[in-house]
């Protein structure tokens, strides 16, 4: 089920509910993931918690030809409904290597309000705050979101797709 959810928030009493166990069991199952190198968690970011989400993560494949597996689905990307999801699990993870190679040492979030409006990567280093948000598609490029901007004035935001990513993921300016 957690599969199924890369790139979603995951709601853990849902979750344990469909899966007949307790929140507390599916907690030490997802800690346990988490601590074999299966997936890797991610917070929700706020310093307005009147406006933005933070009681749920995100759960991430460190490897997506193991979540490829457990949802039995090996198909070609351009035979395949989830390639947003898949995209956005890569480039998080990517990241992270990035961040643990050079090394980049960051506080790293996604950002959702109630209204619906997200960032699927926000990483807080050097004082400054970066959203990303993943797009499969460059067509589907999106501005930063108003609340966002509103929010945060001084962050940064940039549209992450298959034709700039190699800077992103090795750290070139621009």
């Amino acid at each position: 089920m957690l599969a199924f959810q890369i790139g979603s928030e995951v709601a853990l009493t849902e979750l344990a509910t469909q899966l007949g166990v307790d929140v507390k069991t599916l907690r030490r199952y997802l800690d346990l993931l988490e601590k074999a190198f299966v997936i890797y968690r991610l917070n929700g970011f706020s310093r307005n918690l009147r406006q933005e989400v933070t009681n749920k993560s995100k759960y991430y494949f460190l490897d997506n030809g193991i979540r490829n597996a457990v949802i039995a689905q090996f198909n070609g990307l351009d035979q395949r409904s989830d390639q947003g999801a898949l995209w956005e699990n890569f480039m998080v993870i990517e990241r992270l290597k990035r961040r643990t190679y050079q090394p980049l040492y960051a506080n790293v979030y996604f950002w959702r309000t109630y209204q619906q409006q997200e960032i699927d990567l926000v990483e807080e280093h050097s004082g400054k705050l970066y959203g990303y948000e993943f797009k499969w598609s460059p067509q589907k490029s999106a501005a930063a979101p108003a609340r966002w901007l509103e929010t945060y004035p001084e962050a940064e935001f940039q549209v992450i797709h298959p034709n700039n990513y190699l800077d992103f993921i090795l750290g070139k300016p621009g």
